[in-house]
């Protein structure tokens, strides 16, 4: 089915559909199999083989990735992780230098700092929001520019439109994880970035049970970041592309009614005098509330706060709460609760993530699909407890 002139929540279900439908099965059947009979030819990277990411599974949750964001081409990998790794070596090399936003997810932050300088890649941080400072740090040798749609876990909105100028102008990629906001809020590569990264697993799959990452951008890209993963084998399984294909389906709902909760729960933290600060980009407070409403179509489903007191007093909040469960991931139907001090960026050095601005203190919420008024009644008692 052609679907470019559709709405995103009708891609996510049609897109990438296969044509006529095998067997007239309504959902995709899981290919289990490694291996497949060879077509002919002497391409090594058309052999049909799991590892080459090529399979019928594969092939059909590429072809609704790429329809979604507006990509021509998209690749899976067996996590965000890879996705992210992978996509930065498919550009870098030895002698080459990259800049990234100050504040991102920990393993993000570890690769950049820790595995890009022993393959002899060096990068420049930057804040997302002083434009002006890019221009200070950019060199002869930049290959490339990384940010986050919103960051993890402060929940900041860097200057987007200024970010794809910037990569132009000096003609280097952009590449941008989309995780958090997800293709129904926001679509990177309708906005003129080069590529957009998610780690699967949250909210695409929706549902806590695979681990899984995805590059999207045109052809000529997305090929060359295939031919590295290929060498590298971060591979995601038929069974996982089986589940990420379905769970996208209802990507649409799931995120709108994530939208709308998260903005109450925010709202609530916000008016609740025990509660120091909320970040959230639909609360008018957000230094980047104007720039969310311009550019996004939903506000997303994560926020942070920080409560008045120490880290004791942030993890007795944590104990107290009944509905959220204390782990350490994000985007699913369950809401998710955690100290990013001790889960995602506990990698990061203490002064570096003090530096970042991500105190012991500071709770990270993922909401999920319960009703509103359960989590924010939760809340409240634990907070008055």
């Amino acid at each position: 089915m052609e679907t470019k002139a559709l709405k995103p929540e009708t891609r996510l279900i049609h897109a990438g559909e296969p044509e006529p439908l095998i067997m007239g099965a309504v959902a995709m059947p899981i290919f289990q199999s490694s291996t497949y009979a060879c077509e002919g030819g002497d391409d090594y990277s058309r052999l049909k083989y799991s590892r080459l990411n090529n399979t019928p599974n594969h092939d059909a949750l590429h072809q609704k990735l790429a329809a979604v964001e507006g990509g021509e081409s998209a690749i899976v990998t067996a996590s965000g992780m890879a996705a992210i790794s992978t996509a930065l070596m498919a550009f870098l090399k030895q002698g080459d230098h990259f800049l990234a936003q100050n504040c991102l997810y920990g393993g993000t932050h570890g690769f950049i700092t820790v595995d890009a300088p022993e393959m002899g890649v060096e990068a420049d941080f930057i804040d997302g929001n002083d434009p002006e400072s890019w221009e200070q740090k950019i060199k002869p040798n930049t290959k490339l520019i990384y940010v986050e749609t919103i960051t993890n876990p402060l929940i900041q909105i860097p200057d987007l439109e200024k970010i794809v100028e910037f990569a132009r102008r000096h003609g280097v990629l952009s590449l941008i994880d989309n995780t958090f906001a997800s293709p129904v809020n926001y679509r990177p590569l309708e906005q003129g970035f080069d590529l957009s990264i998610h780690s699967c697993t949250k909210y695409l799959n929706g549902h806590s049970d695979i681990v899984a990452g995805a590059v999207i951008g045109n052809r000529d890209l997305i090929e060359r970041i295939t031919h590295k993963l290929n060498r590298l084998g971060g591979t995601l399984d038929p069974h996982a592309c089986f589940l990420l294909h379905r769970g996208m389906k209802t990507l649409g709902v799931r995120v709108r009614r994530q939208n709308e909760t998260a903005q109450a729960v925010a709202e609530f933290l916000e008016r609740h005098p025990v509660i120091e600060k909320v970040n959230y980009p639909g609360l008018t407070a957000h230094p980047q509330h104007d720039r969310a409403r311009r550019l996004f179509d939903g506000y997303g489903g994560m926020l942070s706060f920080q409560i008045k007191g120490d880290v004791d007093r942030a993890e007795a909040f944590i104990e107290k709460t009944r509905i959220p469960i204390c782990a350490p991931s994000l985007g699913g139907v369950e809401t998710l609760i955690t100290r990013p001090s001790s889960t995602s960026h506990s990698g990061v050095p203490q002064e570096e993530r003090l530096k970042m601005g991500i105190s012991d203190n500071l709770i990270r919420l993922s909401v999920g699909l319960e009703d509103a008024d359960d989590i924010i009644d939760d809340f409240n008692s634990a907070l008055n407890d």
